[in-house]
């Protein structure tokens, strides 16, 4: 208990330490929303990993889908790692980069509001992404209360003011710079948990390939395909027991990040032309270590088939499955889970109320109430805003609605559904019209509002992907029977990706 409690004082200490030093570099909006837009190349890809993955990923659905899908789980991650990194970045890092510096556009919402012209559709925006942030914010806190209930025995409402205030103080004080930097601390110290976790829970189970002979000996007596119900092998197998539902989590976890305001924010900040490269492939490491690793973990959870894991109903309680798990590791180890824990929950949540406080001050207050606002009462208002945040997100997690526990997949459903179509597309074509983007948002929210009130769709990450695939065709089939756009507005924009600048021969081979 000692050690445990030593390792958390000091993570505290460093992250506040952190959020206090980047408090004397913020000075005004753009530093405090963007770094200044001269955050380096290792911050940007270590950010974008960490807000990428939370304690949602690690407890919750490491747990439920490892359970669901055994070891083709790892698809998920590597999805995660591939779709959600490295072609996120490859498709939309630098031309997210040009334009947004173009449009001086600081959140998505008012990218949406320069980019098409259009007010109304920088306020909608931003009001659906403070609807559906804030209660995955409340979300990010559930595994972490189950990890510190293994640890410490202590209340789940303690464990989460805890992360509530430390998190408040760092984002507060030091805005991106803060969040970046501990965000690096941060990912660090999730790439050595992971790996050592890994080790320590198979060695448990006798090695590997004890492990992977023992999950391949357990039939697959509930899963949903019924040509496949109690099959044998089917848990330790290439695709699994559930080759299509699982196809259904990939493209939701995966694809669903190109439509995320807080993800699609780490772009706006890039620094340089180095930057894009050093962030592709670093970000992409870190998910295939960082998620691919969760979902292996999550993949073995069958093996530790317990009493404590299920409900009184009979039903598996899955959010129990992975602290299942690392209950029989020593002291040392749960300690380390538990910084790793916290850190992933970390780094999530405080770019999710960035992202919320931001988008509420510049889109909003700013466009409607308080137009004249000064630099300096931009700072004070985002600040105040980001306190409030964190106090509705613990109030939430306090008193969680009966849909909570389904948030993550409802709230990347609902905002990649609605945005990812009219962002991807308004980066590349100039024939996307205001009418395609509000057919985008309508396709996004339509789908995931009335599912959830109607239940045609029956998982919510069925639904959520159904959102962006419906999205990706519904924009420009609008925006092709709908009056276009003002050439000369759109093309003065996309005078931006046209500027001619000069490299050095390492970048390169062209004699000009």
């Amino acid at each position: 208990m000692v050690i445990k409690i030593i390792m958390l004082i000091v993570f505290f200490g460093i992250m506040i330490g952190v959020g206090f030093w980047s408090a004397k570099r913020t000075v005004n909006v753009n530093d405090y929303v963007l770094g200044g837009r001269s955050v380096g190349p290792w911050l940007t890809a270590f950010a974008f990993g960490t807000s990428y993955f939370s304690s949602v990923v690690f407890v919750g659905y490491a747990g439920q889908f490892g359970w669901k899908y055994g070891l083709s789980a790892t698809w998920i991650g590597l999805g995660n790692a591939f779709i959600g990194s490295l072609l996120a970045w490859l498709v939309l890092g630098r031309r997210t980069r040009i334009m947004t510096q173009k449009l001086d556009a600081r959140t998505m919402p008012e990218f949406f509001g320069k980019r098409y012209d259009s007010q109304p559709l920088q306020i909608i925006g931003s009001i659906i992404a403070f609807i559906f942030l804030v209660p995955y914010t409340a979300s990010v806190y559930n595994g972490l209360s189950r990890l510190f209930g293994m640890a410490f025995s202590i209340d789940y409402k303690v464990c989460i003011i805890i992360m509530a205030l430390l998190t408040g103080v760092y984002v507060v004080a030091g805005g991106y710079t803060a969040t970046a930097l501990n965000d690096f601390i941060q990912g660090i110290i999730m790439l050595f948990g992971i790996s050592a976790v890994i080790v320590a829970v198979l060695n448990g189970q006798g090695g590997f390939l004890n492990a992977i002979k023992a999950l391949s000996e357990i039939s697959a007596d509930d899963v949903a395909v019924p040509a496949l119900q109690g099959g044998k092998g089917l848990l330790a197998s290439f695709f699994g027991p559930d080759p299509l539902n699982l196809l259904g989590v990939v493209i939701l976890t995966s694809l669903g990040t190109w439509g995320l305001p807080q993800m699609v924010h780490k772009f706006y900040t890039i620094k340089d032309e180095k930057s894009v490269y050093t962030g592709t492939v670093v970000s992409t490491f870190f998910a295939i270590v960082i998620a691919g690793g969760c979902y292996f973990l999550g993949g073995f959870g069958r093996l530790f088939d317990d009493p404590a894991i299920y409900n009184a109903n009979g039903s598996i309680a899955y959010d129990t499955i992975v602290p299942q798990m690392l209950s029989t590791l020593p002291d040392i180890l749960i300690g380390i889970v538990v910084v790793l824990v916290l850190s992933a929950s970390m780094s999530t949540l405080s770019s999710l109320v960035l992202t919320s406080s931001s988008t509420l001050t510049l889109d909003v207050l700013k466009k409607t109430v308080m137009k004249d606002m000064s630099e300096k009462q931009q700072l004070v208002i985002m600040r105040v805003l980001v306190a409030f945040f964190v106090i509705l997100s613990v109030v939430l997690a306090f008193n969680p609605p009966t849909f909570i526990a389904q948030m993550m997949g409802i709230s990347w459903g609902a905002l990649a559904g609605a945005f990812l179509a009219p962002f991807m597309y308004g980066l590349y074509s100039k024939k996307v019209t205001k009418a395609g983007v509000w057919a985008g948002y309508a396709t996004g929210i339509g789908v995931t509002v009335t599912n959830m009130i109607f239940g045609y769709i029956k998982s919510p990450i069925n639904a959520g992907a159904i959102c962006m695939l419906a999205s990706l065709i519904v924009v420009p089939i609008v925006s092709a029977l709908t009056p276009k756009m003002d050439g000369k507005y759109v093309d003065e924009i996309f005078t931006c990706y046209d500027e001619v600048v000069t490299v050095k021969r390492t970048h390169s081979l062209e004699e000009s």
